[in-house]
């Protein structure tokens, strides 16, 4: 008996703190909602500030209240706050129960992410919200722009990377034609020191041309010239004539002479 009383104490107790916190958390969304009704108001007189501050209190007497993060999302994007907007209408889908709740939320977004030129991303957005309402041809309509816009976006995209890819590929080749001019000027260049060292090879100390002063030592008709301090073979001709001449008249001085010197034979002897 006893067992049993403590049995219905402990069941009484449960449900009295269930009652108990079911009265706080009416309490809280009344609270919410209370919040959520003022904001509305200031929306309504565009005090967007004050609007602000009131889905703020309502959030949070309860953060999951969905009219709370979704008219504030809405008090963000009309301020062209588009990141805040997207925040809050985001999390307004994650808590939103109802599909309707979700579809608006997701509706939104959309729009938020089409301010933002994210065209790709706002289709997914549209097409959540069909999911949960496709009968809305405000959604319908949307949808379809973003749709194109997305095609479009993507289009330029492919542009952009074909431009970029020809871009690239004019870079490399500009690249390989200076590459090979490069090449070409060293190998003019070494052809042009290997010539220099050929031409210095025919050069005597001097720096003279080693043919031109071998031309040097050849007189008009080719033939070779003495050495300096050497006679030519002609010089040592003419010198010898000119010995043989002097030689010759030396001589014949000296037969004069002895003509000169010699005695008469008389018929008769003193």
């Amino acid at each position: 008996m006893k067992q049993v009383f403590i049995i219905l104490v402990v069941l009484i107790s449960a449900i009295s703190f269930a009652q108990d916190k079911n009265k706080e958390k009416e309490l809280q969304l009344q609270k919410a909602n209370d919040y959520v009704y003022e904001g509305n108001e200031l929306v309504g007189s565009e005090d967007y500030i004050s609007a602000e501050m009131e889905y703020r209190k309502a959030i949070s007497e309860q953060p999951t209240n969905v009219a709370g993060t979704y008219n504030l999302g809405n008090s963000y994007y009309e301020k062209g706050h588009y990141d805040e907007a997207l925040f809050r209408h985001t999390q307004a889908a994650e808590n939103a129960i109802s599909k309707e709740e979700k579809h608006k939320a997701y509706h939104n977004i959309g729009n938020i992410l089409m301010q933002n030129k994210m065209c790709k991303e706002a289709v997914v957005a549209f097409k959540d919200a069909l999911r949960n309402d496709p009968t809305d041809d405000e959604t319908r309509y949307n949808f379809a722009i973003a749709k194109e816009c997305a095609e479009q976006q993507q289009d330029e995209q492919d542009e952009n990377d074909k431009q970029e890819q020809e871009k690239e590929k004019e870079d490399e080749e500009k690249d390989k034609d200076e590459n090979d001019e490069n090449e070409d000027d060293q190998d003019k260049k070494d052809e042009g020191d290997e010539d220099k060292k050929e031409g210095d090879d025919q050069k005597d100390d001097q720096g003279k041309p080693k043919d031109e002063k071998e031309g040097e030592n050849k007189d008009k008709k080719g033939k070779p010239q003495p050495k300096q301090g050497q006679l030519s073979p002609q010089q040592i001709k003419n010198l010898l004539e000119a010995m043989n001449n002097q030689e010759q008249k030396v001589q014949q001085k000296i037969n004069a002479e002895k003509q000169k010197g010699v005695k008469v034979k008389t018929e008769k002897d003193w």
